[in-house]
């Protein structure tokens, strides 16, 4: 397995290494498209874009290097959001409904989990399954109301950067959950045992290793981190409304997948999931410096998704492709012998 891991890891270093190239080729075409794109005011701006998907980006990478998919992500993020308000407007004080609505949050990972290591479903149709769910239990809570009775001293985190640098606090607080995830993934036995999962389960179980326990409770941290997401975003538009966070999703997988962690999982990186956050926004900040027109942003989702997919797994579809020409072959030989 070692040797397997190796293998995988080479290709990866050499992705990450593109990634960089990537990524300043595209600081070096917004310098060329406008004067303002290195301005303290456009980075903060992008930051601020990315913040809360950078955020859900680290714990769907852990539950994807175990071969499984979270699609709930910002689903979980708009209940959390749609809880919050809801609470707030009703005489709660913020600490309190932070407590409620992060354990929201845990008991949706939760379910998750519970369905996709217990029941035994798989995790696409799941998560497909929760992801309107939850959004249906947010249009419930707050129907069509818009809540906007949020503190300035919290509001003032997603309006505000911090000291004077262009970071916003939630790409603050992305980078510090990236180092404790990065440490975690990389530096750990445990997380040793995410990489075992995805590339062999049996194996993993055959090693002793729990698998439906770990795969259950990264359910549960990727609820509670999608929840703070939610906390942020709510504050960041001082604003709760049912559809916070609607189709954030596609975007969360994209630049994980852009990240080089591969969708069959065993394979990954919060290095380059990282830097697969700033070559999105950084991509998204041109186009929209360009005046490209924002509702055409999907197109180019579409198509990191596919990149993401098909480049770093030409090799693996290429052999499946030819094994599976070679058994046709095979059959027709058969067929013609008999």
């Amino acid at each position: 397995m070692q040797r397997e891991l190796r293998q995988r890891v080479q290709p990866l270093v050499r992705w990450e290494a593109g990634l960089a190239i990537v990524l300043g080729a595209i600081v070096l075409l917004g310098t060329q498209v406008s004067s303002a794109f290195l301005t303290q005011g456009n980075l903060f701006y992008l930051c601020i874009s990315i913040g809360e998907v950078a955020i859900m980006t680290l714990p769907l990478t852990l539950i994807i290097v175990t071969g499984e998919i979270d699609l709930s992500v910002a689903s979980i993020l708009g209940l959390s959001s749609a809880m919050l308000g809801y609470l707030t407007s009703h005489g709660w004080s913020v600490w309190p409904s932070f407590a409620v609505v992060l354990a929201l949050g845990a008991a949706a990972g939760l379910f998750n989990g519970f369905l996709v290591t217990r029941v035994g479903l798989p995790s696409l149709a799941v998560t497909i399954g929760t992801l309107t769910l939850y959004r249906g239990f947010a249009v419930v809570i707050l129907g069509p109301n818009i809540i906007s009775t949020f503190p300035s001293r919290f509001t003032s985190i997603g309006i505000n950067a911090i000291g004077g640098t262009f970071l916003s606090w939630s790409v603050l607080f992305f980078l510090i959950l990236a180092v404790a995830f990065g440490v975690v993934l990389h530096l750990t036995p445990f997380g040793r045992s995410l990489f075992a999962i995805g590339l062999n389960t049996e194996a993993a179980l055959f090693a002793g290793i729990r698998v439906k326990r770990i795969k259950l409770w990264l359910y549960v941290l990727s609820g509670i981190v999608c929840a703070f997401a939610g906390i942020l975003y709510t504050f960041r538009l001082s604003t709760a409304v049912q559809d916070n966070g609607l189709g954030l999703e596609l975007n969360v997988v994209a630049i994980v997948l852009l990240g080089g962690v591969s969708i069959f999982g065993g394979r990954g990186s919060i290095v380059g999931v990282v830097l697969g956050v700033f070559v999105y926004a950084a991509l998204q900040n041109v186009l929209f410096l360009t005046s490209f027109p924002q509702r055409a942003f999907g197109i180019v989702t579409g198509g990191l998704l596919l990149v993401s997919v098909l480049v770093p797994n030409a090799g693996a579809i290429a052999r499946r492709v030819k094994e599976l020409q070679r058994r046709r072959l095979r059959g027709r030989a058969a067929l013609e012998a008999s």
